[in-house]
């Protein structure tokens, strides 16, 4: 019988675990997932990762890249944060994102906007429509309050809590947190001006970004802040991102409004004089 009493013991049991396969965690590398999209070859991918509900994470990822978030059961809730890689100070702005294009609700074709005018992704597909850009993510102490515990260790982990670990990895601290968009779990605005749960529209619903500025991306999958359901809902979210195109100005997306035309002219300019594009 293995024991971890001893150095060798540990050892032993730790080397013993190499090839263990549990229902989340990533595929390294992403081309041994074993069920990527039927339009992506194999080694395409670039990231393939499974989320627990209440889990985390994030990962740099080249302009052009497709992401692909699915609800695979049908209760994810994706809270995403964006930041240009090379100057991070320059991240998603979600206040920007609805007002600049006049429409607070995320779907297909809106350009998730900087803080500098730039788009740093693109959503190019969407079958779900439901999703979130007024409400960001849950805190430690909403979620302490409402479910009992909060923290990233416990039962029901909040947003927050959360993105500050996946940020650290990143270089990035508690300050460099903004709202975040959540995907998957929609809220709607009532004529009187209150909020609206949508939940969910079921199963297997995706959504794709596309890269446009080399991004961090960090993910949390965790109950959505006004989720009225009394227990803490959240269920498993498959990412899997593959090499792709960015958006050029032939592209539906970069044309959809005026103020997305202008923002990927900004986003042009910026690439061209760092020698990206």
């Amino acid at each position: 019988m293995s024991t971890t009493a001893t150095t060798y013991g540990a050892r032993d049991h730790a080397r013993a675990q190499a090839g263990t396969v549990v229902d989340t965690m990533p595929s390294i590398p992403a081309s041994t997932w074993p069920s990527p999209p039927a339009e992506v070859a194999p080694e395409a991918l670039t990231w393939a990762e499974t989320v627990a509900g209440g889990g985390y994470t994030h990962k740099v990822l080249a302009r052009g890249t497709r992401l692909r978030l699915t609800d695979v059961d049908g209760d994810a809730c994706a809270h995403v944060l964006l930041y240009n890689v090379d100057q991070p100070w320059e991240r998603l702005n979600v206040a920007d994102t609805v007002k600049v294009q006049w429409n607070a609700y995320l779907g297909e074709s809106v350009a998730l906007l900087s803080d500098q005018g730039r788009v740093l992704a693109t959503i190019v597909a969407d079958s779900s429509g439901r999703h979130d850009a007024l409400c960001g993510t849950s805190t430690v102490d909403g979620n302490t309050e409402r479910y009992g515990d909060g923290s990233p260790q416990g039962p029901s982990p909040a947003g927050l809590g959360l993105f500050t670990l996946a940020a650290a990895k990143n270089g990035l601290g508690p300050r460099d947190l903004p709202p975040s968009l959540s995907f998957f779990q929609g809220v709607r605005v009532q004529p009187e001006g209150g909020l609206e749960f949508t939940g969910s529209a079921g199963a297997g619903k995706t959504v794709d970004l596309r890269i446009e500025i080399p991004s961090t991306v960090l993910i949390a999958n965790v109950a959505h802040p006004v989720d009225p359901r009394p227990e803490y809902t959240v269920s498993k979210l498959e990412v899997l991102a593959w090499r792709d195109r960015p958006t050029t100005p032939d592209s539906p997306e970069w044309t959809h409004t005026p103020e997305a035309q202008r923002a990927f002219e900004n986003t042009a300019d910026y690439l061209t004089a760092r020698g990206i594009a």
